[in-house]
This record gives structure tokens, C-alpha cells and sequence, in this order.
């Protein structure tokens, strides 16, 4: 019997969100080291390479073996457990009526679909195993240019589940723009930023019934 294997992966609110209403299938994460594929290696791939673009052959290289990175997600059959921002239960409610339907003593909740104000949260990092509510399988994995992002793509993103949290000023953006705009508010202008256009895993899952 063969082993699944399970890594954990986090997400930010707006993206749990999208994953929980099926809008969100895909994940990009930044290829590290970076490809540095020669030319006498893409000629060891002749046969494979012609007629491909450049992120195609790249990928064909790591396939091969050629780049030495090795997805840190997995690859198709593995398993993410999504961490995401949460909290533990430590007193009652305080409801005058009961049955209230608020959460117990010891029931965990979860900021992207209960924040209930001011209390303290703990960041996803600290998120273990067991606090889980979203399993994810891996179905494909591959490594592209982040520019190279097509519509299709970033809606599979997620990217309408965080329009509201992006500068548009009303304006309408095309969705692999909105995606620009989402990578550059995670990852700034530096060496991992939108301009810089680094190398991505691209991760494509579904999710799994727990």
C-alpha cells in the first residue's frame, strides 16, 4: 500500500474562503533556488523541448532531473493540511438563552469564517494537525514564469475572493491583473515581486472530504 504523504500549507483568510466556496485550485510559491538551467542541458532535452515554450522547457528539465529544486509541496497523490489563522475556546459565551449555537469551551474557530472581534488569534504557523479543517490533494504540480499567468489561472487562484481587499478604486481589472496586485501586496517589489517575475511552483489540488 502505497503512503500518502501530508505537508502542511498556508493561507490567508481571503483564501480560505475561496477554497471552502470551491473557488480556489490552484496555488503559486516561489521556486527556490531559482532554475539556472544551461543551454548544453536544454540540448540534452532536444527531443522533448522543440516546439515548447521556455517555462515548458524548463519544467520539462526538472522533470528530468535537471534542476535542482524539488517541489516542497509534493507531487500528484500528496496531501496539504491547510493552517490558517485561529483560536481555541476558553470560556462560555455568556448567552442568556441557550441553546445559542456559539461555540464551547475547547471548540476551535476560525478568523476566516467567525471573527468575533477584538480576542487574541493565533497565526496559522502555529496551526497543528488536529486544529485542521481543510484537506487538499495534489493533482498537478508544475514550475512556470509568474507572469506567464493566464485568466483561467488566476481565477483558479481564487483572485475574486480578494478583489475587496485589493486598490482597484472601482476600477475594473482583468483577473490575471488582480493577481499582479494580490502577489505584489504579499511579496513586495523585491527580488520575489511581480516585476521580477521569479520562477513558481504552480500547484493544482482539489479538495478532499475529511
Amino acid at each position: 500500500m502505497v503512503e500518502i504523504k501530508e505537508r502542511p500549507i498556508q493561507f490567508s483568510a481571503d483564501m480560505v474562503r475561496a477554497l471552502l466556496a470551491g473557488a480556489k485550485t490552484q496555488t503559486r510559491c516561489i521556486v527556490k533556488p531559482q532554475p539556472t538551467v544551461t543551454e548544453p542541458q536544454l540540448r540534452e532535452l532536444d527531443a522533448w523541448i522543440d516546439g515548447f515554450t521556455l517555462s515548458q522547457q524548463v519544467d520539462g528539465a526538472w522533470q528530468h532531473g535537471f534542476v535542482d529544486a524539488q517541489c516542497p509541496y509534493g507531487e500528484p497523490g500528496d496531501r496539504l493540511w491547510v493552517q490558517e489563522t485561529w483560536r481555541k475556546v476558553s470560556a462560555e459565551c455568556g448567552c442568556s438563552e441557550a441553546p445559542c449555537g456559539c461555540p464551547k469551551p475547547g471548540d476551535i474557530v476560525y478568523r476566516a469564517t467567525q471573527d468575533d472581534g477584538d480576542l487574541k488569534w493565533r497565526p496559522s504557523i502555529h496551526m497543528p494537525r488536529a486544529a485542521s479543517r481543510i484537506l487538499l490533494e495534489v493533482t498537478n504540480v508544475r514550475i512556470e514564469q509568474l507572469q506567464e499567468i493566464r485568466e483561467a489561472d488566476a481565477l483558479a487562484e481564487g483572485v475574486n475572493s480578494c478583489e475587496d481587499g485589493l486598490e482597484t478604486d472601482g476600477y475594473y481589472y482583468a483577473p490575471e491583473e488582480l493577481y499582479s496586485m494580490l502577489w505584489t501586496k504579499i511579496y513586495g517589489w523585491g527580488n520575489d515581486g511581480w516585476n521580477a517575475n521569479p520562477w513558481v511552483w504552480v500547484i493544482e489540488f482539489k479538495r478532499v472530504e475529511t
